[in-house]
């Protein structure tokens, strides 16, 4: 940390770099990969192997093709021998444990049968089930259940028409007074671009939705690093786009000196806004954003914050208040406060929170405010419920002592695979573990084992990550007890 004096708490993160031989050997892998992919479409071109991708009919030879076969190269003959490590269907409730319906591949992965077994009490690992609230009985169960009863399951209409309940009004204040803001807004979209999981539902597309109220003119500095729907969101904002390495604050300084100097393009004149883009949790590095450091930049040079908390709102902090709870630090110095109900809350959707003025604002020229669906009513109270028992208004300490496990659960296993000799990105605070395979053949052979031993992970490789960086990645949970860590 180059500003420790910014910080009250230790601030500890490890991206060991790859060693050279590994480096060297993985790049020889994906070559024969690459290689053999060519010998193969050459065959499949002369009918000795049977072409399973999609191809062009011979009638539409002299229309724009479809279907661009170099693009699809990858998936053909790399991600398709290893594919079935993704999208494995589960039949239970997503919780320490899933039972998995179990399914086998006669051509190599193109299609897949299912037996019509179950594979019981597998460890899951894979969901961002953070606090352990994505369960079928309990307080929470309960509620939803008598709101269901009450209100139905879906409210077909908009907020700004026939779909606005009380529900959603109660949940909007809640999450102002958790999140220690002026005022906040619920959104009901959901969709996850990242897609690396087959464990998990996830959120994100009000990022989307949100970005292009900003106008040409402004500038957005983001992190290198950010989430695939912040990145689109930005880019159809119309707003100029700079990127600064991540975490790194002489490289996030320097922009700002450069866009305070030089100003905009051609015309010199100064930048309308400019909007520093970060998140909480980095999902594919385990690492946790240096707040404390990008707030005091942002105070010095003028500029505004906006922070996406979709994997640290209930995952971080003495009480489950995220990134900013973390470090001891003041709401009102985050101009727009984002993150989801889908992983600490067990729920969907997700929220804005910030100043009454950006709030009132987005609920009247926000797409996703004024055209989408209202969240579901067994949705929102799922969502009020276990953010009661994070906040300790359910007369229980047991939210409090949810996030204490989660807590207790990701130190112990950070330090029980680095004793083991794995190599670790992240922070050790951080309840999502990226463990490196580095080699293309070790992503398939890691998931398809570790399966056998009753443990879903999730194992990720190219394009999600640089090429040279495939590895799997520990969601970890305040449900997984220490004989389930120990396991796995």
């Amino acid at each position: 940390v180059h500003n420790g004096g910014l910080y009250k708490r230790p601030f500890n993160e490890a991206f060991e770099e790859t060693p050279m031989l590994v480096a060297v050997l993985t790049y020889v892998g994906y070559g024969v990969l690459t290689l053999f992919g060519y010998l193969r479409d050459f065959m499949r071109q002369w009918k000795i192997e049977k072409c399973q991708n999609a191809t062009e009919r011979e009638e539409q030879k002299d229309f724009v093709p479809l279907y661009q076969d170099f693009e699809n190269f990858y998936n053909r003959n790399l991600y398709m021998r290893i594919r079935d490590s993704w999208n494995r269907p589960i039949c239970s409730v997503p919780g320490a444990k899933v039972d998995m319906m179990e399914r086998v591949s006669h051509d190599y992965n193109w299609t897949f049968t299912y037996t019509g077994r179950v594979i019981k009490d597998i460890i899951n690992m894979g969901s961002y089930n953070y606090l352990g609230f994505a369960q079928k009985a309990g307080t929470c169960q309960e509620a939803a259940a008598k709101v269901l009863s009450q209100y139905g399951a879906g409210v077909c209409s908009t907020r700004q028409e026939m779909g606005n309940l009380d529900k959603h009004e109660e949940l909007e204040k809640l999450v102002a007074r958790f999140l220690g803001v002026e005022s906040a807004m619920a959104y009901g979209m959901g969709s996850e671009l990242k897609g690396v999981t087959c464990l998990a539902v996830k959120h994100n597309l009000f990022n989307i939705f949100l970005f292009p109220l900003l106008i040409q003119g402004c500038l957005i500095l983001s992190d290198e690093l950010n989430h695939a729907s912040l990145v689109l969101g930005a880019r159809l904002s119309g707003a100029t786009i700079r990127i600064f390495k991540h975490n790194n604050m002489q490289s996030l300084e320097k922009l700002l000196k450069d866009a305070i100097v030089h100003g905009q393009p051609r015309t010199r004149r100064p930048w309308k806004k400019i909007l520093i883009l970060v998140e909480g949790i980095y999902s594919m590095e385990g690492s946790i954003v240096r707040l404390p450091e990008v707030i005091a930049l942002k105070k010095k040079y003028k500029s505004y914050l906006y922070l996406d908390e979709a994997h640290s709102i209930g995952a971080l902090g003495p009480s489950g208040r995220g990134v900013v709870d973390y470090f001891g630090l003041s709401p009102e110095d985050v101009d727009v406060m984002m993150g989801t109900f889908t992983k600490s809350f067990g729920a969907a959707g997700g929220y804005i929170g910030g100043k009454k003025e950006l709030i009132d604002y987005l609920r009247t020229y926000s797409h996703s405010a004024v055209y989408a669906t209202s969240l579901s009513p067994p949705v929102v109270e799922q969502i009020i419920t276990s953010m009661k028992c994070i906040m300790g208004e359910d007369g229980t300490t047991v939210g409090k002592a949810r996030v204490q496990q989660l807590a207790e659960n990701t130190r112990y296993f950070r330090r029980r695979l680095k004793e083991m000799g794995f190599i670790i990105y992240g922070n050790e605070d951080s309840p999502v573990v990226p463990l490196m395979l580095y080699m293309p053949a070790k992503i398939g052979a890691f998931g398809r084992e570790m399966l056998k031993r009753n443990i879903g992970v999730v194992v990720v490789g190219f394009p999600a990550t640089p090429i040279i960086e495939s590895r799997a990645r520990f969601c970890l949970s305040a449900a997984h007890t220490k004989e389930m860590l120990d396991t796995v």
